[in-house]
């Protein structure tokens, strides 16, 4: 995972604001406060948040009506902040007007989402998927912001709830793009989800599983909620070095393999230096559903590629 040192972090003025939301309280129809624009700001109340989580956001100045969200979700050991920094969709924001992002952090487990628990792999249950659905819902709700340009994305542990968030909540997101990470569901049943805390099996890439049986955990997540029916998946593309050995580069497959079958569409192609020289870009179907990055001589993490980000939700 990417480390930053206490004095960078201290250098980038880059702190957390503790949670202070009613666990009771549902997302607030009309704004209760005006948010800053053009400066990362924290937000204290977004609705039920039973794992306390804590939440920054990035509103551009002279935001264009019915705007995107965009959930940016930060490395083991990180937060909102420091993710904002390293993913630098700041600035497009500034320019394009046309979309908002949060960054959420969280306190626990070395500062790594759970992507383990029943509770956080399970639909509205109480995890951290919970909590970050609120904060989702609220940020629609807060800026009238289009329901269908609602996007995730995430680096290694980001990532990882990156999928689990599409699994969960096929409804509300549209798209995902995220960064080094493992399968849905790869961590289940595992004590934690830290390098510290969790099975090693599936981030050294031996858990594997045929497409079928991956997308059968993935739909598990989603369940049967009372109300819902099952519908479209969110497009994927997801990004991963070739010289990682944290995260272990056979997780691609993994997560591929995955996304494949549950959005019902075959590998076709590879196209080389794709985006850029030492890229390998991985096609399935006719690129619309599902990409694969595979990135020569990279680690633990791929670098944040916004701009490929951004073009991939359509903004």
């Amino acid at each position: 995972m990417v480390r930053i040192s206490l004095l960078t972090y201290l250098a980038l003025g880059l702190g957390s604001t503790t949670v202070l939301a009613d666990c009771g309280q549902a997302p607030s129809s009309s704004p209760s406060v005006q948010i800053p624009t053009g400066v990362l700001t924290p937000v204290t109340d977004f609705g039920v948040n039973p794992t306390g989580l804590d939440l920054h956001i990035y509103v551009p100045k002279n935001l264009a009506p019915k705007p995107a969200v965009i959930l940016a979700l930060h490395l083991c050991g990180g937060t909102g902040p420091i993710y904002s920094y390293l993913s630098n969709y700041n600035p497009h924001a500034d320019e394009r007007r046309s979309f908002v992002v949060l960054y959420p952090s969280t306190p626990h487990d070395n500062h790594c989402w759970d992507v383990a628990s029943k509770k956080s792999l399970t639909r509205d249950a109480g995890g951290d998927t919970t909590s970050l659905a609120n904060m989702v819902r609220w940020a629609i709700s807060e800026f009238d912001a289009d329901p269908a340009k609602v996007f995730v994305t995430g680096s290694s542990s980001g990532c990882m709830m990156s999928n689990v968030m599409a699994a969960a909540y096929p409804d509300i997101f549209s798209a995902v793009s995220c960064y080094s990470g493992i399968p849905a569901g790869c961590l289940a049943g595992s004590p934690g989800a830290s390098p510290q805390t969790s099975d090693p099996t599936c981030g050294q890439g031996k858990k594997i599983k045929s497409g079928e049986e991956w997308a059968a955990v993935l739909k598990s997540i989603y369940g049967k909620p009372e109300g819902y029916t099952e519908g479209s998946y969110p497009k994927v593309q997801t990004w991963h070095g070739e010289a990682d050995f944290f995260v272990n580069y056979p997780n691609l497959n993994e997560q591929l393999k995955q996304w494949s079958t549950v959005l019902d569409v075959p590998f076709s192609k590879t196209q080389a230096n794709a985006p850029g020289t030492g890229y390998t870009k991985i096609v399935y179907g006719d690129g619309s559903k599902l990409v694969g990055y595979s990135a020569k001589g990279v680690g633990h993490t791929v670098p944040v590629h916004p701009e490929e980000d951004l073009k991939w939700f359509g903004l």
